[in-house]
């Protein structure tokens, strides 16, 4: 199964600049070092949001996990990389109750895999 209505999935850009390539967030600093690693910059945060719904096109969801705000979709798989590499994340995507489009949650490395 796919990410339901992936075509119109959102992706702010303060998901990606203050959280996901920023190395001053508490959460996101390791994120941010992970896919600067691969390319990935603040200036071109567009190229970024791009390749996670590329992601969530190319590969089916892994896990549905329902909650009673919405539910969340987990896709695992490559990440094509502006530097040609492709490393393996996990995407988790977030369609709120009463919602039909898909929300980025967050994407980090997926843990047991060689990413260099």
């Amino acid at each position: 199964m796919k990410l339901p209505k992936y075509q119109q999935a959102v992706v702010p850009e303060r998901k990606i600049t203050a959280y996901l390539l920023s190395l001053t967030h508490r959460d996101g600093r390791s994120k941010a070092a992970f896919f600067m690693r691969f390319g990935f910059t603040i200036n071109n945060w567009e190229t970024l949001a791009e390749a996670l719904i590329r992601h969530a096109a190319d590969y089916a969801v892994a896990e549905i996990e329902d909650t009673s705000f919405g539910t969340s979709y987990v896709i695992e798989g490559p990440l094509l990389a502006p530097d040609g590499r492709s490393p393996r994340v996990r995407v988790v995507w977030f369609i709120a109750t009463e919602e039909r489009i898909p929300h980025l949650a967050t994407a980090y490395p997926l843990k047991g895999t060689r990413n260099d």
